[in-house]
């Protein structure tokens, strides 16, 4: 079914342990209308640990870093066809729901979400 058909765009947010930039995404986006959202990380430790199945799941894939949008083309390429893949830009310098994580998420979450 397609974006356009579900009515909704499903993003999943991916950084490396998914425990405070990607939940965090995960978070501002919950509630709003015609988005839902989901958090994973690339890491094999992470709390969510990021699946072939997460993937295929989602229309848009938004990493916080470059390295993690390279780890995804290089472990799942073929899974990515017909998605969107974006580097946010997101350092790993903040905790779960910082205000100023919060801020920079809102800002970089517009194309996304408007």
């Amino acid at each position: 079914m397609s974006e356009a058909e579900r009515g909704t765009r499903r993003l999943l947010f991916v950084c490396s342990r998914n425990l405070l930039r990607s939940p965090t995404a995960e978070a501002i986006c919950q509630g709003i209308d015609g988005i839902e959202a989901t958090s994973a990380g690339t890491n094999n430790d992470a709390e969510q640990p990021l699946t072939g199945d997460l993937i295929e799941w989602s229309d848009v894939i938004l990493t916080m870093e470059r390295t993690h949008q390279k780890r995804i083309q290089q472990k799942s390429g073929r899974l990515l066809k017909g998605k969107e893949l974006a580097v946010l830009g997101v350092p790993d310098d903040y905790q779960y729901m910082q205000p100023e994580l919060v801020d920079l998420l809102n800002f970089w979450l517009q194309r996304w979400i408007d």
